[in-house]
């Protein structure tokens, strides 16, 4: 085979000719503009050679089809129509393959997402693997963009408008199984099989084109152009109910999807090139590309350049509480690697246990997961109440209570019951490391882990150093964080780490907006229609009231006034408003509650009438613009890294909008000389708080940025 080709043909003696697709110094199989002639060449021997009975696309990498495009492509252009110009070359080569005289067949075992899908379904046939890993969508909505070598008039013609819809608008990715009852694949097999059985089907007569699995009222809506146009219509309003105009891909997705189904395939064509330009140029696309890319780069890096890190075969869980139970679940789910966890009571050993169990069986019961894969994963989990079996792990990350005195306590004792190569994780969300590693006997093994809750869910990591931490001990960690499934940013150690300290002025300025008399729902949704996933009272409730409350004073102690809590606080707790967790907050929770109300008896509690008074550009800038100063901060004085780091973190931790880019990005795209005047108009109005970081006062002199 070819080392410098990424299609390679072979014709077998029974006629069948095997396409694989192997892209050479790649991991994974993605799309570039360079194969162009490669596979126009092959397809022109496939169109002329009348000995081939049968085609078969398939991969010859494991575990990979093909995972999508090369986003590069797109940074590549410099116009609408440059971008325009290159999805019409993937329609047209998408179209040759499906108006082959022969059958022709997708082998799928892996991902096939993005252009590995339209390719695949361009085809005539699709067989998969029942692998774990083999899923399909159409995830380009996630960088802006749509579907833009044929997907969008494909995929609504084998699985459905509706389905097809939804898969599109959301990025939903389906399992090999969820996909065959989509209509999406014809076949589902074990790997071993895959290639006899795409031969078997590319052998037979050519297919007629399949009609969507529709049944019952989906069937009638589909059928006729009533029913249509209420699909349209409400798959436009459920999106922007949650996007709210933020993401110009969800309107052309549906406009493009419409114009097939209305005026035909070529028109539907059409529509989805000139979406494609229009949508690449677009400044949401670009800052969801270059967290793409921001994020890919990431995955490469150790976090401590040049260094390895040790391997990991069994990792100790400190308190079985809802962190703990979640930082097993990812480590034996996900990172693969048995999980000990030690608790001082049976119950939060049953607990930890439990979290894990309740996972797993939904995706069994979902279909998602053997019952094999299941048990083999509950075994990779233990309890304790005493040290047995620590002796032999590699990592011990401690969840339990947040007091300086027992966290030493627990370093203490991993220095004692473990070996001396372990290393100490610990999963403060407040306490500095530096404090928790001072009474160690090896500090270079001691380094802050903290996850964000829900465990299992949220994509970020900070790995937080102090001046004594390995850089062995970094890069373990890092890998370790990234075989759980999380994107980790390396910190340094100081309160708030990053996260929670561009956090915390966002929360307090929300809370004063809030006692000055500015209704709760307001603020809430103000921020969620600049770009949030929930407003700050509602991520007070979710946090916990009486956490805020907590980690403020540390926060002031350690970095000065500008942190100060506002006062109302310490009457939220007197009443106990701790919000969701004791059901009692800024909104209604429990039985019979309807909605998300306000609670209303807060405002009396506070003293506070509410009446509105800001205009949504005054809220948004008044909460924002010191979570961007702090941002600047942490840049100024070491704690994150790079700008790129800053961005990641804000964007995976506490989901600043993804398609403004992150503080940094946002800050450039504003212009710093117009953020520098904001703060200090509003540090004239509203405190000293607002004062510009002495490098943001800087830069702006200087006419300087962020990224180049």
């Amino acid at each position: 085979m070819s080392q410098d080709k990424a299609f390679t043909m072979d014709i077998r003696d029974d006629g069948v000719a095997v396409v694989t697709i192997d892209v050479p110094g790649e991991s994974m199989n993605t799309l570039k503009d360079s194969f162009a002639d490669e596979v126009g060449s092959l397809l022109n021997k496939l169109e002329s050679d009348s000995s081939i009975k049968g085609v078969v696309f398939i991969s010859g990498k494991p575990g990979s089809f093909i995972a999508g495009a090369d986003i590069n492509m797109i940074n590549d252009c410099e116009t609408a129509a440059d971008t325009e110009s290159l999805a019409r070359k993937g329609q047209a080569m998408f179209d040759r393959i499906e108006q082959l005289d022969v059958p022709v067949v997708a082998a799928i075992n892996g991902a096939c997402l993005g252009g590995g899908l339209e390719l695949a379904m361009a085809c005539h046939v699709r067989v998969c693997t029942d692998n774990p890993k083999t899923v399909l969508g159409l995830p380009e909505v996630q960088l802006g963009l749509l579907p833009g070598s044929g997907g969008t008039q494909r995929l609504p013609r084998l699985v459905g408008i509706q389905q097809g819809l939804t898969m599109m608008l959301t990025g939903k990715q389906l399992r090999a199984k969820q996909a065959k009852k989509a209509g999406l694949v014809t076949e589902v097999v074990p790997q071993s099989i895959l290639l006899d059985v795409a031969v078997e089907h590319a052998l037979k007569r050519k297919p007629k084109a399949s009609k969507p699995p529709l049944k019952g009222f989906s069937k009638v809506l589909e059928g006729t152009k009533f029913g249509r146009d209420i699909i349209f219509k409400k798959a436009g309003e459920q999106a922007q109910k949650k996007a709210h105009g933020n993401y110009p891909a969800i309107d052309k997705i549906i406009q493009t999807v419409r114009e097939g189904v209305e005026r035909g395939h070529e028109a539907g064509l059409d529509k989805e090139a000139r979406s494609f330009g229009e949508l690449a140029m677009t400044p949401e696309s670009y800052q969801l590309r270059q967290i793409f890319f921001a994020t890919t780069e990431m995955k490469k890096e150790t976090g401590a350049d040049g260094v390895e890190p040790d391997p990991i075969k069994r990792v100790g869980v400190l308190g079985g509480g809802l962190m703990g139970g979640g930082i097993a679940y990812v480590t034996a789910a996900k990172a693969n690697i048995p999980a000990r966890i030690k608790d001082i009571a049976e119950d939060g050993v049953r607990h930890a246990l439990h979290y894990s169990y309740e996972r797993l069986i939904k995706k069994v019961k979902r279909k998602h997961m053997r019952r094999a894969e299941y048990e083999k994963t509950m075994l990779m989990l233990s309890g304790t109440l005493d040290y047995s079996g620590f002796e032999r792990t590699d990592v011990v990350i401690e969840a339990v209570f947040e007091d300086l005195d027992l966290k030493q306590k627990m370093v203490a004792d991993i220095e004692e019951h473990a070996s001396e190569s372990t290393i100490f994780a610990t999963n403060t969300s407040s306490l500095p490391i530096t404090q928790i590693a001072a009474k160690a006997k090896r500090p270079e093994q001691v380094i802050g882990l903290h996850y964000f809750s829900p465990v299992d869910k949220m994509p970020l990591a900070e790995i937080i150093t102090h001046e004594g931490t390995s850089d062995k001990t970094i890069a373990t960690t890092v890998a370790l964080a990234k075989k759980q499934g999380k994107t980790p940013i390396v910190v340094k150690d100081g309160a708030g780490f990053y996260v929670n300290r561009i956090l915390a002025p966002y929360m307090n300025e929300a809370a004063r907006l809030m006692l000055a008399g500015e209704p709760i729902e307001k603020l809430d949704k103000t921020l969620v229609k600049f770009g949030f996933p929930v407003g700050p009272m509602t991520l007070l409730d979710e946090v916990g009231i009486d956490v805020a409350a907590k980690v403020a004073p540390i926060l002031v102690n350690e970095l000065g006034d500008r942190f100060e809590a506002p006062q109302a606080f310490e009457k939220l707790i007197d009443d106990d408003r701790k919000g969701k967790k004791n059901q009692k907050g800024f909104y209604k929770y429990g039985k019979g509650v309807k909605g998300k109300p306000v609670d209303t008896s807060v405002y009396s509690l506070l003293g506070v009438d509410p009446n509105e008074c800001k205009s949504a550009e005054d809220i948004v800038d008044i909460c924002l613009l010191p979570m961007l100063n702090e941002a600047v901060y942490c840049l100024q004085e070491g704690i994150i890294r790079s700008p790129r780091d800053g961005d990641i973190g804000a964007i995976f931790g506490i989901g600043f909008p993804p398609f403004l880019g992150g503080p940094f990005r946002y800050m450039d795209s504003q212009g710093i000389g117009s953020i520098v005047a904001k703060l200090e108009a509003l540090a004239s109005e509203r405190g000293e708080r607002y004062t510009p970081a002495p490098l943001l006062k800087e830069m702006a002199k200087n006419g300087e940025r962020f990224y180049s």
